[in-house]
């Protein structure tokens, strides 16, 4: 119980104290006129209230992310909390804040535009390919699986709910964003935040009545729990599993859509850092869930073992801890929060293009022109099997976040103020992802070298970055 307490309360105390630290470091003014005072169009760039982009940026970071990955770390044990807390203080919501304010500060533009802005435009040129690789794939996995499950549901076949999840995203790419998203996305969060906050609520009550044994972070327990260690080393596996609830780059292609509508940059730290604090709090939550449920890690493996799905482990916990009713949330969840996710994903990647392209998104001809081509592509990729695919998008997200993070590292030297806070968590990333292109088994897209030579080699890469960047930075001082 202590453990989950005191992180739930370092993750709230966070966001008044170092969420507000990094808005003054930022430097976020009422006084500058955001995108949408300059640039309104009533389509992408559309006033919202705060309260209103907060709960869509919270459910397009979110979806399934905190629940799903932070169940799967639970599997290595308690050293998942240290992560969730501190990868989501320190980096994730950093980094969110960052990706969201630099946007807004250059007329809402994606962002391998803004990466391109400050890394070069070869670095732009790559990150359009990529960011448009990785939305495509979370684009196209939240297509099959709510369709495969709703299919399960009712009894019928998932090709009836494709069409309809697929009409759907479509209507939601092409509309003004305040026509679909910003009216349904209240409702779809609301579940959401519902949903974790009545099993947060019973993991209080269990742990108090001594219904339910919560795992607290010891010296014992700082090890490696999976049971399988050898293809799930703790570092880097773990700091991959789990990317949202402590830092993951597809927030990064998320946050300009809300930096089109905000209305002021004093938003932005409630809207961006904040909707990254309770993703921590939800992933928290549920890593926590995840062990009581089963009596520990060990329990927890012992069941995935068994066939226990993310899926399935949280349809079993909301059934039994909330009854009838948990069961509707737990439906909700599993199938309307990926499609939350989905939606966007399609919407951000038509406004990629069209910034890569310079073309106006006003006219829907101009939409459709963008739109029809990414879903042709997207329908073709639904009848193969995307597994493969899907293996890549833990590592792409983190590269992804990498990136983001040397770029706003970039940004703050070139303002002349101090790097450290995005360029230290920048060098770790470094080290994270190609310690993992190292190590990790074939079968999900690692050189499955050895310990002994993969973390050197990992530690030098991200150390080698960090000597170029401040190579770079002492340039451009004397230039």
């Amino acid at each position: 119980m202590l453990t989950f307490i005191i992180s739930i309360g370092l993750l709230i105390v966070a966001y008044f104290t170092y969420g507000k630290f990094v808005e003054r470091f930022f430097g976020a003014s009422s006084t500058i006129a955001t995108p949408v005072k300059r640039l309104a169009d009533g389509v992408d760039y559309h006033e919202l209230k705060p309260w209103r982009i907060f709960v869509i940026q919270f459910l397009n970071i979110a979806g399934l992310g905190p629940i799903f990955g932070a169940i799967l770390g639970a599997a290595y044990g308690p050293m998942a909390y240290v992560w969730i807390v501190v990868g989501c203080i320190f980096m994730g919501a950093t980094h969110d804040y960052f990706s969201g304010m630099l946007s807004t500060r250059h007329d809402g533009t994606s962002l391998p535009d803004i990466v391109g802005k400050y890394l070069g435009n070869g670095v732009r040129k790559f990150m359009t390919f990529f960011t448009g690789f990785l939305l495509l794939a979370v684009g196209v996995s939240f297509v099959n699986g709510p369709a495969e499950l709703l299919g399960s549901l009712t009894k019928m076949s998932m090709t009836p709910w494709l069409y309809i999840i697929f009409a759907y995203y479509i209507i939601a790419t092409l509309l003004p964003i305040n026509k679909i998203i910003g009216k349904i996305y209240p409702f779809m969060g609301a579940a959401l935040i519902f949903m974790a906050v009545s099993v947060g609520a019973y993991l209080l009550y269990g742990g108090f009545s001594g219904e339910l044994v919560l795992e607290n972070l010891t010296f014992d327990s700082m090890r490696n729990m999976h049971t399988d260690p050898q293809h799930n080393i703790l570092f880097p596996m773990l700091f991959i599993v789990i990317s949202c609830g402590a830092i993951s780059g597809f927030h990064a292609t998320q946050s300009p859509m809300m930096a089109r509508c905000m209305t002021d940059e004093k938003y932005g730290r409630p809207i961006f850092y904040g909707a990254m604090i309770c993703e921590g709090i939800v992933a928290m939550i549920w890593a926590t869930a995840a062990m009581a449920f089963f009596g520990g890690a060990e329990g927890l493996n012992t069941a995935a073992q068994g066939g226990a799905t993310p899926a399935i482990i949280v349809n079993q916990i909301c059934n039994s801890w909330l009854g009838r009713f948990g069961a509707i949330i737990a439906i909700i969840g599993v199938v309307v929060c990926p499609i939350t996710s989905g939606d966007t994903a399609f919407r951000s990647m038509r406004l990629i293009i069209a910034d890569a392209l310079k073309f106006n998104q006003k006219p829907i001809k101009n939409r459709l022109m963008v739109s029809i081509p990414i879903f042709a592509v997207a329908y073709l990729l639904c009848n193969v099997d995307f597994s493969t695919i899907w293996k890549y998008v833990g590592i792409g997200n983190q590269v992804l976040a990498t990136i983001t993070l040397w770029t706003a590292a970039t940004y703050l030297a070139k303002k002349g103020k101090p790097h450290w806070m995005m360029s230290l968590p920048a060098t770790f990333l470094s080290v994270v992802c190609a310690t993992y292109f190292m190590i990790a088994p074939y079968k999900v897209g690692g050189l499955f070298i050895a310990p002994a030579i993969s973390y050197p080699v990992g530690i030098v890469v991200g150390l080698g970055l960090f000597v170029l960047f401040i190579t770079k930075v002492a340039k451009h001082k004397t230039t």
